[in-house]
Parts: structure tokens; C-alpha cells; sequence
């Protein structure tokens, strides 16, 4: 039987949408599955600011009227300004093992960006980095972060086929904190007294008054220090406080060092959440009636943690603030029994980044892919 692509115009579509996953992954041991209510949310412009510079469509491939794949098509008006091209994304790609299922959905795509002037597809790629990107490409074998997206090995075999070429990598390592400190420590008080830099001390402060201070001097020095970055999008306002809310509500003081200059200013900062992997694989991506007590339970007691975000201001990148927030980090680890962190995806070309952790011992862990053709 021949392939159908419909657009979702539905709830009934949106919702088989969203949980096309489950149907090809739930015999998957290292497949996670993303939040619900995150994946609905995601596609309700009421709830996503980055429809207000993103137009998108989400399609269903049928076979033999079951749906046999999905895809959604985003033309980000702001990155294709910055960046200086007209290109059309690709995400929340899934599909069963047929080339002719990606080949129909991905010509759906191209048609979605060829109507809008687009001359390239790329993917996979979110509104903005916020979302989950990069087709795995190694390390199949590991757990996926619950950040990442999980796919199995014939996408990238299937992509290739169909002319689809490597934009960019990223490149992802398993951390070990090690008992002794890291030599780089040892500089630590000269950086406090040389650059009048230092890590909050939250004390009694609650994540949510420390959002509350310092949220939006954290977001937007986060615009400014991943502009250089490929494909990188800056949030606006809306999409600042929605962050600012999931984050208040799950992250932990502890493991969020937050790097600060005389002036109260944020210079930096180290996201990190204790892994909640297995908590939202066992509750299948939803919160009720059990997996919200599972996710806080693995936010309490868990020996994982990955890092979500890093990021320094372009004026304090080397002052070695960011020592001090891995010293946060690493002290606290090691406080509270911390044995290794997954570190987010990196661009391979992000040398600053990738050399944070050479005084730590570090395993590969996954690898993600960007892909490109011309429309």
C-alpha cells in the first residue's frame, strides 16, 4: 500500500501525533519518552512563544489507515534572518522502518517550506534549541537523556539514502567527579579576588525566590552567550517566564551554580537536575496518577545528574568564573552522592566547551546529527 500524508488539523490528530512514539519505541529499553503535557503544549501557540516568529505544521503518515509516522515542519523567521538562509526545519521525526514513510513525510515538509520561499531543509531541529535536535547517530546502546531525542540506527541509514548530508554534530560525555579535586580548583580564590567573581550561596533560598531574582538576568545573558552558536535562536519574553516556571518547580539549588559579579550581575551559570530518565520511561510520559511521585522521588534520591545548560558571558569567558561553578558542582556531587553526569549535547566545533572537562575522567556517550539538502 502507498503512503498518505495528512496535515494535523484535529485534536484526534494532535493526538496521534503525540503518541506515535510509544507504538515503535515500547519495546525499546533506552527510549524515553517525552512529557505530555510538554509534547501538547509545544504546538499550542497560546503556550509557545515561539510561534510569534515560527510558522509550523505537524503531519501524520498513514498505511493502510494506520499511521505509520510523523513529522513537523517549523520555517523559524528569526534564525533564517540571522543566520541568513531560507531554510525550513525538520522535528519530531519518527517513523517505522520504510523509506518510503520518511521519503512521503519529508516531501510534505519540503512543500510546507518550498510555499514559503525556503531553498534548504534542515533537521532535526526544534523552534529554537530549547527543543530537542540532533538524530542519534552513536551510542544507541546508553539510556538517552531525557533532553535528547532516541531514534534507531535506520534514520540516519535512511537520511543518507535520500541525499541528506551532515550539517553539524554534536558530541555528548559521561562525566566522572573524581574524590580529589581537579588541579584547575586550586585557582579558585585567585579568580574570586582578581575578577570579584563568586558562586551564590542559596542558604535557605528556595529555587523559586532564586528564579525570581535571578531568572531573567540568567535567560538573557543565555541569549547573548549562545548567539555565536549555529542555528541558535534568542528567546523572547514569553518564552523566558515559561522556562523561568518549569525551572523554578524541578531544579534543585544545590546543583544550579549561578556565578556572580560585584554587582549582583549573572556572569554565568551551570544548570543541573538529578536524572529523571527512568521516572518518566515508567510512568510512559505522563505525570498522573504516578509519575509526578516518581519524578520527584528521582529528583530526591538518584546518583545521575545531567547538565542542561552552560553558559558565560562573553565578557567573563576566560576569567575562569567557570571554575568556580564546576567547583560548585563537583563539591555538592560528591555531598550528596553524585557518581557520574551526562553532559548535554555539545557542537563538536564548541572548543570552549569541550575542553571544561579534560582534568575529569570521560567516556563518549552519545553523538547527534544535523542534516541538510537543498529543497
Amino acid at each position: 500500500m502507498s503512503v498518505r500524508v495528512k496535515k494535523v488539523e484535529s485534536r484526534s490528530d494532535l493526538r496521534r501525533f503525540v503518541h506515535f512514539p510509544e507504538k515503535i519505541y515500547r519495546h525499546c529499553e533506552n527510549w524515553v519518552p517525552a512529557l505530555l503535557g510538554d509534547e501538547y503544549d509545544s504546538f499550542n501557540p497560546k503556550k509557545n512563544g515561539s510561534f510569534e516568529f515560527c510558522d509550523a505544521e505537524c503531519y501524520l503518515a498513514y498505511r493502510n489507515g494506520k499511521v505509520v509516522g510523523r513529522v513537523a515542519a517549523i520555517v523559524n523567521r528569526n534564525a533564517n534572518r540571522d543566520w541568513k538562509e531560507d531554510a525550513v526545519r525538520f522535528g519530531w521525526l519518527d517513523f517505522i522502518d520504510d523509506r518510503e514513510v520518511l521519503e512521503a513525510l519529508l516531501a510534505a515538509v519540503k512543500d510546507f517550506g518550498v510555499a514559503r520561499g525556503c531553498k534548504v531543509m534542515k533537521g532535526p531541529w526544534g523552534f529554537t534549541d530549547m527543543d530537542k535536535e540532533g538524530l542519534l547517530v552513536e551510542g544507541y546502546e546508553n539510556p538517552c537523556p531525557f533532553t535528547c531525542l532516541y531514534n534507531y540506527p535506520y534514520y540516519d541509514r535512511y537520511l543518507s539514502e535520500l541525499g541528506f548530508v551532515k550539517d553539524v554534530d554534536w558530541t555528548q560525555k559521561l562525566v566522572f567527579p573524581a574524590e580529589s579535586n581537579p588541579p584547575m580548583f586550586e585557582l579558585a580564590d585567585v579568580i574570586e579576588k582578581k575578577f570579584k567573581v563568586h558562586v551564590l550561596d542559596p542558604g535557605n533560598m528556595s529555587m523559586k525566590k532564586i528564579a525570581d531574582k535571578y531568572g531573567k538576568k540568567i535567560f538573557r545573558m543565555y541569549n547573548e552567550a549562545f548567539a555565536p552558536l549555529e542555528g541558535f535562536t534568542p528567546m523572547n519574553g514569553q518564552q523566558i517566564e515559561s522556562y523561568m516556571a518549569i525551572y523554578a518547580r524541578i531544579l534543585d539549588p544545590r546543583f544550579v551554580a549561578i556565578c556572580l559579579n560585584e554587582d549582583d550581575d549573572v556572569v554565568g551559570f551551570i544548570i543541573c537536575i538529578p536524572s529523571i530518565s527512568k521516572a518518566v520511561k515508567k510512568s510512559n510520559g505522563r505525570l498522573f496518577p504516578f509519575g509526578l511521585v516518581r519524578i520527584l522521588r528521582s529528583l530526591r534520591h538518584n546518583d545521575t545528574l545531567e547538565a542542561l545548560l552552560i553558559g558565560i558571558d562573553p565578557k567573563y569567558q576566560g576569567t575562569g568564573a567557570v571554575i568556580l561553578m564546576m567547583k560548585y558542582i563537583h563539591d555538592n556531587a560528591l555531598r550528596f552522592g553524585i557518581k557520574k553526569m551526562i553532559l548535554n549535547p555539545e557542537l563538536e566545533n564548541n572548543v570552549k566547551v569541550q575542553t571544561l572537562f579534560e582534568q575529569y575522567k570521560t567516556e563518549p556517550y552519545m553523538r547527534r546529527r544535523a542534516y541538510r539538502k537543498d529543497c
